[in-house]
Formats: C-alpha cells, structure tokens, sequence
C-alpha cells in the first residue's frame, strides 16, 4: 500500500483509510473512529487559492500547537504538569504529557456528527438527554478553526466525513440546537468558509485541497505524529506530541 501511494497510484484519502485500518481504526467504534488532518488554515477568504501554500495548515506539527503561541503554554505545562492538570499522582504513576485530551475520541465524532443519526441519539445521551449548550456544538467550520488556534487544550482533529460527505454539515432533519449566547444567532446548518458556496462545494473543494500538490508531499510529516515514530518516547516530546 505504501509504494503504491508513493508511486501515486492511490489517493491521499485512500491512503488515509487504509492507514486507519491497519492502525485497528474502524466506523464501527466511536472510541477508535478513523482520524484525518485538518488540511487548511484559510477559511476566511472569499477564493481558495490550492497554489498558495500559506492557505495549508503545518502538518509537521501537532494541531495543538499549529499556532505557535501555544507551544510555549504546551512545552510548561509538560515541564510541571501537576501544577497545570490539578493532577492527583501521589504514586507518580502518570507518565508527563503534553495534551490531557485527545485528537480522536467519541465525544469529538459525536461533536461533528451531531445532525445525522445515529450521532445525534448518541450525543443527546451523552449529555443527560439533551443536547449540549449552543455554543459549545459544531456550528462554524471558521470558527472551530479559530477555537483549536486559540486553545492548545481543544486538540480534535478531523474525520474523514468532512471529505465526503456533505449532508453532515446540514441540519436536514431540522433538529433544535438552540441559540449561541452572544450573537443569539440559531444554530442550524453548519457556517461553511467564504470559499465554499454550499455544503456539496466545501466537500469537492476540501478534497480537491487532500489531493493536491502540497499535501502530498507533506501529508507524510502528519502520518509520523499519528500513526509513525513521533507517537511516543523522545521523539514525541521533542514533536511536542504527547497525549495523557
């Protein structure tokens, strides 16, 4: 599978998959749903311009510090993270870290799956049998962006639906998911980039962005933080990239 994306033969997407699967990723388990990157960091513009490679995300660097400003709070809090995390570790027990979250877990896919069932049911569960605050549900592609670039602590990657499949970024079955606190705006569809005129438009476009010339030849440097030798021991921590 590995010479055959080499040699382009599959897609970046279809090499993704396949990663996830041999990794023992699967659809069928919310604890290990399949992980994908997030791609862009532009999704202000009115054009999204695929030869500019300012509009892609660094994909050498873990999403919690992508905006460097994290890195200095991520590097201190592993230094003396007891102080940090309130951590109760009398038996020293806990190896340090960098992230008390992680980039894919159930609660992040029920997060972006929240207006298609069966995610919706699930999500309603999880929260004591109705859905979650406004401001805290997946409302805004930009400003999720902007939350993971002001917060080294909201550390959630992408999955591969967003590549795929429009009718998730649609409230289709017209779900009340109330009202954000400030702007009193309702949330219903998801608030898509500039760039992208429609839900079918942001998936065409966001795959075209997986499949293009720069993130082939840097999609590599994400796979050794996730699935390579940056997952753990020296080279994780000197990658910034250790998870509790």
């Amino acid at each position: 599978v590995f010479q055959k994306w080499v040699n382009r033969e599959i897609s970046n997407f279809d090499y993704l998959i396949q990663l996830n699967t041999m990794a023992g990723r699967t659809y069928n388990d919310l604890a290990q749903y399949p992980v994908f990157p997030w791609i862009l960091q532009d999704y202000t513009s009115e054009e999204l311009d695929l030869n500019n490679p300012a509009v892609f995300r660094d994909l050498s660097k873990p999403i919690g510090v992508v905006n460097e400003k994290n890195a200095k709070t991520v590097k201190e809090k592993y230094i003396s993270f007891f102080r940090y995390e309130n951590f109760e570790d009398p038996l020293g027990m806990i190896d340090k870290f960098h992230y008390g979250t992680h980039y894919s877990n159930a609660a992040g896919v029920m997060h972006y799956l929240i207006r298609v069932e069966p995610f919706t049911t699930l999500h309603i569960q999880l929260q004591s049998g109705r859905f979650d605050c406004a401001d805290r549900q997946f409302h805004s592609i930009p400003a999720t962006w902007q939350a993971l670039m002001d917060n080294p602590n909201d550390v959630k990657e992408l999955i591969p639906e967003f590549f795929y499949f429009p009718e998730f970024l649609e409230n289709q079955n017209g779900f009340n998911l109330g009202q954000l606190q400030m702007s009193k705006e309702v949330v219903n569809d998801v608030v898509l980039p500039k760039w992208a005129h429609s839900p079918e438009d942001f998936i065409y476009k966001h795959r075209k962005a997986l499949e293009s010339e720069y993130v082939s030849a840097h999609l590599h440097e994400w796979i050794d933080l996730i699935f390579g030798y940056k997952q753990r021991g020296p080279a994780a921590v000197e990658a910034l990239n250790v998870f509790y």
